[in-house]
């Protein structure tokens, strides 16, 4: 995948840590349910900027 469309999908990812605790998870009462959340996704851009990253250097 290019830069551009990595991008495309961490900031898809931000989007929803910011939405995902206001419209699915609005009925959860604990804290615990929206950490989680932000965990599982944080993650995912750490595996993806990993995979961004990897070979950078490698090219010229």
């Amino acid at each position: 995948m290019t830069e551009k469309k990595w991008a495309i999908l961490i900031g898809v990812i931000v989007l929803l840590a910011f939405s995902l605790p206001f419209t699915l998870l609005t009925n959860i009462d604990k804290w615990y349910g929206s950490f989680f959340i932000w965990i599982v996704l944080a993650l995912i851009v750490v595996i993806c900027n990993i995979t961004l990253t990897k070979n950078w250097g490698k090219y010229k």
